[in-house]
């Protein structure tokens, strides 16, 4: 048994990766995003969009599941597959870990997800942990994490459960989808594929290049399992994401065009994922969870049919994770992580490569009605050195469903490739960003209601900002970020209802910027979600406010603030054929959420689904 265990990394190897939540099987034992095992915490403040929500609420885009969420800012520049950028509690984009089925993924240039390019067909959850998770995941997670899962079956499927929609809307928008899964004896699968296609619309009001800015994307996504024994489970899982986008550049930085009519951009994408897990359990206290994945982000843009550029990363990552249970109410985690970054670009780079390796560790027990989770991590950078964070929760659950906690945590992140060596604009003198943030909260889970009331205090020491007077990124010496979240769900006279608010205040506390607000965060939001089931048919409504931000961090451009108002309606025929129509934007707000860039306006959506049950 032995050799297996030293054996089986190395068969893993070639996969490599971090899947560090997986399958909804019962086949497959489920690791939980937030600690990194089987055991879920209340302890972390965390929201969850399923499936069902995302049909529900007619979702067509990432943005759109996470727009209005608590805790999270989105900003959008010029509709869809178009730049977007996640804001998690006040903290840069790049500051938010995106797994995708476990796997890490972002662009190592950047540093951030290409949100915009994710298929939501293709999704079955959305899980959004909010908070340092640094002493789990490593550099990047200061504001916390986002965990997207593919589609998958459920514990529920028959041998086959087939899927097709299609939809048409505005702006010259269609979509057409499919999707299959089920089980034969121990084995289980999922594949999925969509294409999607909009004629958009003008992103920008500049006159140089008065267009419609098209996107189209073509996806798929695929899983595979078999449970060998009932002590080995193997999988794999696969997304990809590829097409075409066009886009407004930002043309005031660079003056008029000397030809009317142009610029034209354009680019070519692809965002790739696959890996594989294996989960070994010969002992009931002990699992061993070994992972292997890749992800790429690729991308070359063109500038009026010419070549304007080549940027493609490439993350290689591998996890060793175990964990021990102590006793029912206490599981220790020890566990070990490798990463590896590549870029591949025209652009010339000072250095193109890096790695990480770390070890973590784990602890989490109950003691009568007190909940306690400790951690500590140690990573080795190539480029900076060695970085040690933790984090300490604690916990009291009354009788009565109600439980207060507090915790505190320490975070950091490396600088990009981009902000560190892109040619005429990087600063190699930058220095890794670190935080440490405290949070208080109060939670409530009752017969046909649920709350929550969260505070937090987070500061980051040397974050990484653009400054206007040497034209690159530079450090900021302090930032300090105050937030609170409200969230009241539940049922009343057959209506389903969520909704949240969220308080932010992230200031500048750099002597050159002393309390200008950091730019493009909002610092006000609201959301009110109202759904009724009524027989075969359902409907709801969406509000959703935004208040003012920034898109500089002099604060010398405002955004104003903002009212969105959606309405959805569906009709189940048969309990197999379901016709669903939303109006997005209903009102027909005229807003920005990145200067200069148009979102869009009154927004209508048609959508035909058949999932027979065979």
């Amino acid at each position: 048994m032995k050799r297996f265990f030293i054996v089986s990394p190395l068969l893993l190897a070639p996969l490599s990766a971090s899947v560090y939540a997986d399958d909804t099987l019962a086949l497959t034992p489920i690791t939980v995003t937030a600690t990194r095992s089987q055991q879920d915490s209340r302890l972390v403040s965390s929201t969850v969009i399923t499936r069902q929500d995302i049909e529900r609420k007619q979702f067509n885009s990432v943005e759109q599941a996470l727009r209005g969420i608590a805790g999270v800012n989105i900003t959008n520049s010029g509709g869809l597959g178009k730049a977007t950028s996640v804001f998690l509690r006040g903290t840069n984009s790049s500051h938010v870990l995106v797994l995708i089925d476990g796997v890490r993924v972002g662009s190592a240039t950047l540093g951030t997800e290409a949100w915009q390019y994710l298929p939501i067909s293709e999704i079955d959850s959305i899980e959004i942990i909010k908070g340092p998770k640094s002493s789990l995941y490593g550099a990047g997670a200061i504001g916390g994490g986002i965990n997207i899962r593919t589609r998958n079956i459920s514990t529920s499927a028959s041998s086959i459960s087939p899927e097709v929609s299609v939809g048409v809307g505005t702006y010259g928008h269609y979509k057409v989808a499919a999707a299959v899964n089920g089980k034969l004896d121990k084995a289980w699968y999922s594949i999925s594929a969509s294409q999607e296609e909009s004629q958009g619309f003008n992103a920008r009001n500049d006159l140089y290049e008065p267009d419609r800015d098209s996107y189209e994307n073509y996806a798929t996504a695929a899983r595979l399992g078999y449970q060998f024994t009932d002590w080995l489970t193997v999988s794999g899982h696969l997304m990809y994401s590829g097409g075409q986008n066009a886009y407004d550049g930002n043309f005031d930085a660079f003056g008029a065009p000397t030809t009317p009519g142009e610029p034209h951009y354009k680019n070519n994408f692809t965002q790739l994922v696959y890996g594989g897990k294996a989960v070994i359990q010969t002992l009931d206290f002990w699992r061993i969870d070994l992972t292997g994945g890749e992800s790429r982000d690729e991308s070359t843009n063109y500038l009026n049919g010419e070549n304007n550029g080549l940027f493609n990363t490439h993350r290689v990552s591998f996890s060793a994770l175990n964990n021990f249970t102590l006793t029912p109410d206490h599981l220790l985690t020890l566990g070990y992580d490798f990463q590896n970054d590549k870029v591949i670009s025209d652009a010339d780079f000072a250095k193109t490569k890096r790695n990480n390796h770390a070890l973590f560790m784990q602890y989490q027990g109950e003691f009568a009605h007190h909940q306690i989770t400790l951690a500590y991590r140690s990573d080795f950078n190539q480029q900076f050195g060695q970085f040690s964070t933790w984090n300490a929760a604690w916990g009291y659950a009354f009788d009565n469903g109600i439980l207060v906690s507090a915790s505190y945590g320490t975070a950091f992140k490396a600088p990009t490739f981009n902000e560190l060596y892109f040619p005429g604009f990087g600063n190699d003198t930058l220095n890794p960003e670190k935080s440490e943030s405290y949070e208080v909260g109060v939670r409530g889970k009752h017969d046909f209601w649920h709350w929550s009331l969260n505070g937090y205090l987070t500061y980051i020491k040397n974050l990484i900002a653009y400054d206007s007077s040497i034209f690159a990124p530079n450090n900021i010496s302090k930032a300090r970020i105050m937030g609170l979240e409200a969230i009241v769900g539940g049922q009343l006279y057959g209506f389903d209802i969520e909704m949240n608010y969220s308080a932010l205040n992230p200031e500048s506390m750099d002597s050159a910027s002393f309390s200008n607000v950091l730019p493009r965060r909002a610092q006000h939001t609201f959301r009110l979600d109202i759904d009724r089931q009524l027989g075969a048919a359902s409907i709801g409504s969406s509000l959703n406010i935004e208040g003012r931000r920034f898109d500089d961090l002099q604060n010398t451009n405002r955004i104003d603030g903002f009212v969105t108002w959606d309405l959805r309606a569906e009709y189940t025929f048969y309990e197999s054929l379901t016709l669903q129509s939303s109006v997005k934007n209903i009102l027909n707000t005229q807003y920005q959420t990145v200067a200069g860039y148009n979102t869009p306006g009154v927004t209508v959506f048609f959508n035909l689904r058949y999932a027979p049950s065979l």
